[in-house]
């Protein structure tokens, strides 16, 4: 059964990843089933859909129909200035440890990574900024289906997060909460919060530029379209 090559194939995909998001990790259904069937089965459960449901997505994009709806050339420099940050976000995610990921209990103030000052959720801002980019950049229906879908969840996965950290240990949560913010740099700005850039570490932005430099020159070949 051919589940890609229509604009109704990647508009299933895209509602069925936000929903198994929201409706089954974002409700009191998950805890119900992780009662049914154990924390780990679960996770790998989860796992397993989320990225059977992501292949699938990606598939009915790459052959989707293309329908324009505005012009590229006004919004592509928004990908070029937003990536950068984007991609340190998305490596400073993965080289500190995340105290918004299951299993990994809630610091206390003074233990927070310094990332983690600047916004508790720099994997889904990350993804915030890549998605909201690629989808002015591209500037076609299928890619506001797409990215959009990503940029919804992106944006709703904080709130989820923090309510279920929330729910766990409401004590821990509220010290957390109270030198870190969603939004970056909030907590910064309103004088909450404190980094410096050892904090971050100069080796982290390294990565970025260097993944960055990557995508500019590889873009054409692996993704099949030239960054403008």
């Amino acid at each position: 059964m051919n589940l890609t090559g229509t604009m109704m194939h990647l508009a299933a995909a895209a509602a069925l990843f936000v929903g198994i998001h929201v409706v089954v990790s974002g409700t009191p259904l998950r805890a119900a089933l992780v009662r049914a069937i154990g924390e780990r089965a679960y996770l790998a459960a989860f796992s397993v859909a989320s990225g059977a449901v992501i292949f699938w997505m990606v598939a009915a994009y790459n052959r989707a129909p293309s329908l324009p709806l505005w012009q590229v050339p006004a919004f592509a420099w928004i990908a070029i200035v937003v990536m950068p940050v984007a991609l340190f976000l998305f490596v400073a995610a993965f080289t500190a440890r995340n105290p918004t990921v299951v299993g990994v209990p809630t610091p206390r103030p003074e233990s927070i990574p310094g990332v983690f000052r600047i916004t508790r959720h720099p994997f889904m801002w990350s993804v915030t900024l890549w998605s909201a980019a690629h989808l002015f950049a591209n500037g076609d229906l299928a890619s506001l289906v797409f990215f959009g879908a990503l940029l919804l969840l992106s944006l709703v996965g904080p709130f989820l997060i923090d309510a279920k950290r929330r729910a766990k240990d409401p004590e821990a949560w509220v010290r957390f909460a109270a030198v870190t913010s969603n939004v970056p740099l909030a907590a910064l700005l309103a004088g909450r919060a404190r980094v410096t850039w050892a904090e971050l570490g100069w080796w982290r932005f390294a990565i970025a530029a260097i993944a960055y430099a990557a995508l500019v020159h590889f873009h054409a070949s692996l993704i099949g379209v030239p960054v403008r």
